[in-house]
C-alpha cells in the first residue's frame, strides 16, 4: 500500500514539473514572438526552448507558421498580411497576387508565406524592393492575364488571381510551392465551394496542367 502511496506521489509530482516547464517554455516562446513579430526557430533556440514545442504551439494556434523556421504571433498577421500584399501591389504595378499569397487571401491554407508571392509579365524588369520580400514567377499571354480579380485594401487597388486560377497555378508551380500543397488548395477549393470543377479545368487547360489536375478534380467530385 506505502509502494502505491509513493509512486502516485512520485507521478504527480513529475506531471507538475513536466506541466510546469511547458508553461515556462511557452510562456517564454511567446514572449520572444511579440518582442521581435517574427522569430526564427534558431532564435527560440538561442532562448533555450526545445524546437518540439514549436509545433505544440502552432497546432495550438498559439504560434503562426510562416514557412519554414520562421513563426509570427497570430494576434499580428491579419494585419500584416492585408499591408504586405497592398504594399505588394503598389510596389509592383504589373504584378497579380499568386500561388501561396492568393491561397491565403482566399482561406485555402493556414500558413502564412514568409513573402509575398506576385507573378509578372515575362519581360518586365525585377522589381527593386526594399523592406518586403518577394517571391515572384513570371507569365505571358492567358496565363498572365486570366483568372484576375480585384480587392481594395489600405485604399490600394490589388489584383490577386481567382481560386480556380490560383489552384491551377500551383499545380504549375508545384516545383515551388510543393504538389500536396496544390492537391490540399484544390480539395479546400471543392469541399468548401469556392469554385466549381467546370472552372478548375477551365484554367488548368490555360495553364497545361490538365492532365496532372485531372484526376484530382474527378477523385474528388
Amino acid at each position: 500500500m506505502l509502494l502505491v502511496v509513493y509512486k502516485f506521489v512520485y507521478m504527480t509530482t513529475l506531471d507538475n514539473i513536466m506541466a510546469s516547464r511547458h508553461m515556462n517554455h511557452r510562456e517564454r516562446a511567446l514572449s520572444l514572438t511579440r518582442e521581435r513579430g517574427i522569430a526564427r526557430a534558431r532564435d527560440f533556440k538561442a532562448a533555450g526552448i526545445p524546437l518540439v514545442y514549436l509545433k505544440r504551439l502552432t497546432d495550438a494556434g498559439d504560434l503562426i507558421r510562416l514557412g519554414r523556421g520562421l513563426y509570427q504571433d497570430p494576434e499580428r498577421v491579419g494585419e500584416d498580411v492585408a499591408h504586405d500584399l497592398a504594399e505588394a501591389a503598389r510596389l509592383v504595378p504589373k504584378g497579380v497576387i499568386s500561388l501561396l499569397s492568393a491561397l491565403r487571401h482566399h482561406g485555402l491554407t493556414t500558413q502564412l508565406p514568409h513573402a509575398v508571392w506576385m507573378t509578372i509579365p515575362h519581360k518586365s524588369r525585377i522589381p527593386n524592393v526594399q523592406g518586403l520580400q518577394l517571391e515572384l514567377v513570371r507569365a505571358t499571354g492567358e496565363v498572365m492575364t486570366a483568372g484576375i480579380e480585384h480587392v481594395r485594401v489600405e485604399g490600394v487597388d490589388v489584383p490577386v488571381y481567382s481560386v480556380a486560377k490560383t489552384v491551377a497555378d500551383c499545380f504549375k508551380h508545384r516545383r515551388h510551392v510543393g504538389e500536396d500543397v496544390a492537391i490540399e488548395a484544390l480539395r479546400d477549393a471543392l469541399n468548401l465551394r469556392k469554385t466549381t470543377p467546370a472552372d478548375l479545368m477551365k484554367y488548368a487547360a490555360i495553364d497545361r496542367v490538365t492532365e496532372r489536375m485531372g484526376p484530382y478534380v474527378r477523385a474528388i467530385q
